[in-house]
């Protein structure tokens, strides 16, 4: 999810072929040309160019189908699984993976391009979903902060819970908000499902503020992008200090905001696409997922959706090169321990730190 696209709130559109339509439950249809239906969801973005040079390969017409949030897009590809609503599906990440697969509503198709793509983001060994990009929820500072007022950046997540950072963090709700969810599972992940309440209490009792959203979180509260917030961390993106130089109001050379990538402070988020069930497009939706996967759409990601493409072959751009940085060491929670047990997780957090 990018840093641009979670600003927006979008209803439920067609946009297609860069023409937006009427919302209808129906794939759209035209005459002549093939039409490929990628349904996904509000954070999906790709140049027009792009787009283009795929529909004048495959004499194509491409109707993206937003759709809501990844947790609200796959949902509704679960609802309409007899009825699919798009010909493929974007967007389902690690915290959504085994709910889609035990779902069955995914046709199997290996890229030839996958061999190219390293282990790391390969999680579906049946091959019913092929990784896109990848990015990581982790914590961003305000560098004036810190140099201002000489006190170290936080290098662990227990040193969160220090004097030192009291009443310097704020996060976001997990029931309500997927950064917010990323950050737990890092903490779970970290201290274990037997011990990141504990280390949520301590937070709680070293101020951490609770907010519903990353919007609310990055642009209210904290004070590094906006600079009238009162809180100098956040839990956002490890992409949202480029985001803060290329979208700056005035040309800037350096990063306001920066990411902690200590070991297993972040979360690694990796997205996703899948041939949908009953698709009468297979060949057609084949070629999309080679293309996905191609540099022309790989080098498109960065810019586009602040996330970083699987390809290694893929080029990043100069901003994301010098302002971005990737944990070595993401804290990891396996997406069958999440579909298990995400519910009780996220309920257990809520009954601490919301009462």
């Amino acid at each position: 999810m990018n840093i641009i696209a979670k600003s927006k709130i979008a209803c439920v559109v067609f946009v297609c072929a860069f023409s937006v339509t009427s919302c209808s439950n129906a794939t759209p249809k035209t005459q002549g040309d093939q039409t490929i239906t990628i349904m996904t969801h509000d954070s999906f973005a790709v140049s027009e160019e792009v787009i283009s040079n795929f529909q004048d390969r495959y004499n194509a017409k491409v109707n993206i189908l937003t759709s809501g949030d990844a947790s609200t897009t796959v949902n509704l590809a679960i609802l309409n699984k007899t009825n699919p609503l798009a010909d493929v599906l974007y967007g389902i990440d690690n915290t959504l993976l085994t709910r889609a697969l035990d779902a069955n509503i995914l046709e199997k198709y290996e890229s030839p391009l996958t061999s190219n793509v390293p282990n790391q983001f390969l999680l579906d060994t049946k091959q019913h979903v092929t990784p896109i990009d990848y990015g990581d929820v982790c914590l961003n500072y305000d560098k004036s902060y810190f140099n201002d007022n000489s006190i170290e950046i936080p290098n662990s997540l227990q040193s969160l819970t220090n004097p030192d950072y009291a009443n310097l963090l704020v996060v976001q709700n997990p029931a309500a908000s997927s950064p917010g969810l990323a950050f737990l599972l890092a903490t779970i992940g970290h201290f274990g499902p037997e011990g990141y309440l504990e280390f949520w209490a301590d937070l709680k009792n070293n101020g951490v503020k609770v907010v519903e959203d990353w919007e609310t979180a990055y642009y209210t509260e904290f004070s590094g992008s906006s600079g009238n917030g009162n809180y100098p961390l956040v839990v956002s993106y490890a992409s949202s200090p480029p985001a803060e130089v290329i979208f700056a109001d005035k040309p800037i050379e350096e990063a306001p905001t920066g990411s902690i990538v200590a070991n297993e402070t972040c979360f690694r988020q990796i997205e996703f696409v899948g041939i949908l069930n009953g698709t009468n497009n297979r060949a057609l939706a084949e070629a999309w997922i080679d293309f996905m996967l191609s540099k022309t759409f790989q080098e498109d990601i960065p810019m586009q959706m602040f996330m970083f493409p699987v390809n290694p072959d893929a080029e990043l751009p100069f901003e994301f090169t010098q302002h971005a940085q990737l944990a070595n060491n993401p804290s990891f929670v396996s997406p069958e321990d999440i579909d298990a047990h995400r519910g009780n997780w996220i309920k257990s957090w809520s009954t601490l730190m919301l009462n």
